[in-house]
């Protein structure tokens, strides 16, 4: 009886131990499912903030023709927006364009404003700090008022465009750069060279004296701004693209962009006798930043020729001097003067890349 009894006991025992290991390991399991829900909210949580701020940009100058258009396209895409201003009454447009409907109202809680000086660094690391991407649409009006782009006025865009570059490479957030430069900066070139190409493309350059000794103030200017850029970029080991538009149009162009409209313009008979004169619309040229940007982890590199017409009849220019306000010989008049060779203006580079990246956000829709 004492045996049997014994013999109870420890089946007992047993039983009673494998019941308690039974529990401990059911107990386990439900700790480690509750870490990997844990786990996995936190990542879905993290992922959430990974995409926030991957979508937060900063536009320079947003209040102007192009960086408006930009930021409106930028929304639509569904970016966070911080729009850098350089004083309080840049801010009162903005709130007057939202007013009016220039800028998209029902994005609103995706837009913020900041006031920084293109001329002080810290400032501007601390407008782009959180931001994955800048534009820096490089947009400047006289300060006198006047419609026109002095010499001084191409030296403080070309600071603005450095301290702009150093602020990007040492904004730890700060992924990829987008610079607007000018097709002007590609199109200048001494045409007393033998063996200058006839197709003017994102591998052609200004020529710096060239654009001195024209007074091409505005040439130089995007010129010089879009050298310092590219210079600071390798130095600094920054992500730039770079994208070199023709002369900016779209509605009311003229009165809403003056002074670039002006400007650009010095020059025009030559570049109308040339083939070298071409335009394109501020849409058309917004789509372009941004498809750019979001290809820049992937094919994106270098410059970006962009237009989408190209100025080639009497009729043409006629039509975009009115728009203007100019008389038309301010473009095609005199064009006998100039020595008759025609160059090809090429925007392959970006067409190519834009129909894939507008393919893939239909795709997306």
């Amino acid at each position: 009886m004492g045996i049997a009894r014994a013999q109870d006991e420890e089946s007992e025992r047993r039983e009673f131990e494998d019941f308690r290991k039974t529990l401990v390991a059911l107990a386990a399991t439900e700790r480690s499912k509750e870490n990997d829900d844990f786990k996995c909210l936190m990542s879905s949580h993290i992922a959430d903030l990974d995409l926030q701020l991957d979508k937060l940009v900063c536009v320079t100058s947003g209040v102007s023709f192009l960086g408006l258009a930009l930021v409106n396209r930028l929304l639509l895409r569904g970016y966070s927006v911080r729009i850098l201003v350089d004083n309080q009454e840049d801010v009162e447009k903005l709130r007057e364009m939202q007013v009016s409907g220039e800028m998209m109202m029902a994005c609103n809680n995706k837009i913020s404003v900041v006031i920084a000086k293109q001329t002080e660094i810290q400032g501007l690391m601390e407008a782009f700090d959180g931001c994955r991407g800048v534009f820096h649409t490089s947009a400047f009006v006289d300060p006198s008022g006047i419609s026109g782009y002095s010499k001084s006025m191409a030296e403080i865009e070309v600071k603005a465009s450095e301290n702009v570059m150093k602020a990007c490479a040492r904004t730890s957030s700060v992924r990829n750069c987008v610079l607007t430069s000018s097709l002007l900066a590609c199109i200048w070139r001494d045409s007393s060279q033998h063996d200058l190409p006839l197709l003017v493309n994102h591998d052609s350059w200004s020529n710096e004296a060239l654009c001195m000794e024209k007074k091409l103030w505005f040439a130089l200017g995007k010129l010089k701004a879009e050298k310092v850029a590219w210079k600071i970029a390798e130095e600094m080991s920054l992500k730039l693209t770079t994208i070199c538009p023709g002369l900016i149009t779209g509605p009311q162009f003229s009165h809403r962009n003056p002074t670039a409209t002006i400007a650009y313009l010095k020059g025009a008979q030559e570049m109308y006798a040339k083939g070298l004169l071409a335009t394109v619309d501020v849409i058309r040229l917004a789509e372009a930043h941004v498809a750019v940007f979001e290809a820049m982890n992937k094919t994106a590199f270098g410059r970006y020729i962009c237009f989408d017409r190209i100025i080639a009849r009497d009729e043409e220019a006629e039509k975009l001097a009115s728009e203007i306000g100019i008389p038309p010989n301010r473009i095609c008049g005199n064009s006998l003067e100039f020595i008759p060779t025609h160059f090809e203006l090429s925007n392959k580079k970006l067409n190519n890349l834009m129909s894939r990246t507008i393919r893939n956000w239909h795709g997306q829709s």
